[in-house]
């Protein structure tokens, strides 16, 4: 078999299975698993799955700047952002990630919300500025301008001083195995921090970001307290995430 037939039937059968496991592959295929370890190598490097020990999974299409992530699965965004906001209670303490899963939070608030709101994407206290008895606590350091929010030490100093309700956190993959991950380090130890500081902490994840992996794992899915889907989530993936006892909010 020719190398692009065995790139194009492994990205065939990670699109329906989901996963890639090395040793079933070259076994299947009568090949050494160090060949298929070089195919997925290299698929890894032109974007086409993510490894991962063993084996491979799909690559988050969620790793690309906000304003290519803002074209991407619009109305499931629009109805998780509704549902995160309604779980938003008066007079708590809020952390918000940025991202455009977290901006249509903003947006769905109600305007009357007695709140405090910390976060560190300007575009979000930007759009938190409509609410007048909302108190925004803006988090300052390095911009990140990939994602649009601040990083760095000077964030990770303030973060030791903040304590607060419940952290609405986004990311680019989340797999009941591999966890929830990011694409870009620091950004991953930022989230963890965030997530440190917060009670409770609800993952925001629309459905390209189901069943996928990035390169940086944040925390196991066990880690957070709930995750908020579209409605259309398949079953089989929201009975693995309740087996790892996270609650599952289906929105729309």
């Amino acid at each position: 078999m020719l190398t692009s037939q065995r790139k194009h039937l492994l990205l065939t059968r990670l699109g329906r299975d989901g996963q890639l496991v090395a040793k079933e592959i070259s076994q299947e295929l009568g090949i050494s698993e160090d060949t298929v370890r070089r195919d997925l190598r290299e698929l890894a490097q032109a974007g086409k799955l993510q490894r991962v020990h063993g084996g491979a999974l799909p690559a988050s299409p969620a790793v690309g700047n906000v304003a290519a992530r803002e074209q991407i699965a619009a109305l499931d965004k629009q109805a998780i952002g509704r549902a995160a906001a309604a779980m938003v209670q008066p007079g708590q303490v809020v952390i918000i990630d940025g991202g455009t899963t977290a901006l249509q939070m903003v947006q769905h608030l109600p305007e009357d919300l007695h709140a405090t709101v910390h976060t560190h994407s300007p575009a979000v206290a930007m759009a938190l500025a409509r609410c007048p008895h909302i108190v925004i606590q803006l988090l300052g350091g390095r911009l990140f301008r990939h994602s649009m929010v601040a990083m760095g030490a000077e964030l990770m100093e303030q973060l030791s001083r903040l304590r607060a309700d419940v952290f609405f956190m986004g990311a680019t993959g989340v797999h009941a195995s591999a966890g929830v991950t990011t694409g870009d380090s620091e950004e991953a130890a930022v989230k963890r921090a965030l997530h440190r500081c917060a009670s409770e902490t609800v993952l925001l994840a629309s459905g390209e970001k189901l069943g996928a992996a990035s390169a940086y794992r944040i925390m196991a899915l066990a880690d957070v307290s709930a995750v908020v889907v579209h409605r259309g989530t398949p079953a089989p993936w929201i009975r693995s995430v309740k087996r790892a006892g996270v609650r599952v909010v289906q929105a729309g």
